[in-house]
């Protein structure tokens, strides 16, 4: 009788790579040739570099894009289709097309996100954060699920932002006020229990899902902070240039992602939050910018906010 496969427990396994690999070098010796891979927001920052480089390892990767003047201008022949994850109608339409063409896939990088914006409805009033970030991505994997072949692996971009607040049960889309980090920390903790529930759903066919945090990047994700905030908090100087050595280049932030994606190091494995290009260790600290919280990996959290997840956007490919 073969094991039920699992969820891959929180804790390093040693992959030689670190905070300071690039995306090229964990894809070093992977021939992508042959594979499909959907990357959302891949035409900007960590998205773009993680778009590179899976099309330098010979994937063919579909950029779904909101702005896709901009995407096609920013990735040349990479392919690129119109999507808006804050529209459901658009969500839809991209997947219903790419269903009509019976095309297969195997990656799945749900890269796209915004942070920190002024308070926004979307939608039938949900807060954008939460909406963008994750109920976007919900639907899209679910609507695209016939597609997701056996063996694939679906990545969730989450942060070590979930440490800001795990999911506000009562009040989800912030109707009683707004806190912009608060928010922003919820859509990640999101992130990542949808990951954790998606695994355990889908191990069973051999599909596998994986979130990160992809490290401290200065991207076109900060435009809604300002500049004295950054400055504040020791970032960039008052001329705009990065101070702060602790921060990773696009390259950077897109390896722990493309790692998680491919490496063959996690066959056979599933569920679990990554950083740095490893499996991240658990903790229970509310500073600093290292390990998972419970909260972003509870199993019981995870189906709670997948049944949420459900009601909300009427779409579920396991109900």
């Amino acid at each position: 009788m073969t094991a039920t496969p699992t969820a891959t427990p929180q804790g390093k396994i040693g992959s030689g790579f670190g905070a300071r690999s690039t995306a090229a070098e964990v894809l070093r010796g992977i021939d992508l040739t042959g594979k499909l891979a959907i990357v959302t927001g891949g035409y900007s920052g960590i998205g773009l570099a993680t778009t590179r480089a899976l099309t330098d390892a010979g994937a063919h990767v579909v950029v779904p894009a909101r702005r896709v003047a901009e995407a096609r201008e920013a990735l040349g022949d990479v392919e690129v289709a119109g999507m808006d994850l804050a529209d459901l109608d658009s969500v839809r339409g991209f997947a219903e097309r790419f269903l009509a063409a019976g095309r297969r896939i195997d990656l799945v990088i749900n890269s796209a996100g915004i942070m920190a914006c002024p308070e926004t409805r979307v939608g039938p009033g949900w807060e954008m954060q939460f909406a963008v970030n994750h109920l976007g991505h919900f639907a899209l994997i679910n609507l695209l699920w016939p597609a997701i072949a056996p063996g694939a692996r679906v990545v969730s971009v989450s942060s070590a932002g979930h440490q800001f607040s795990g999911i506000r049960w009562d009040d989800p889309h912030f109707g009683r006020g707004y806190d912009r980090f608060l928010a922003y920390g919820q859509s990640k903790t999101a992130n990542a229990l949808f990951a954790t529930h998606l695994d355990a759903l889908g191990r069973d066919r051999g599909v596998r899902a994986f979130s990160l945090h992809p490290g401290a990047i200065l991207t076109p994700l900060v435009r809604h902070l300002p500049k004295e905030e950054m400055v504040a908090a020791g970032w960039i100087d008052a001329a705009g240039n990065l101070v702060n050595n602790d921060f990773k280049t696009p390259e950077q932030g897109a390896a722990t992602q493309v790692w998680a994606a491919t490496s063959p190091r996690l066959a056979g494995m599933g569920g679990a939050y990554c950083e740095d290009c490893d499996i991240a260790e658990p903790t229970d600290s509310t500073e600093g910018w290292t390990g998972v919280r419970d909260h972003a990996t509870d199993p019981d959290q995870a189906a709670r906010l997948w049944a949420l997840s459900a009601g909300l956007t009427g779409v579920d490919a396991f109900a």
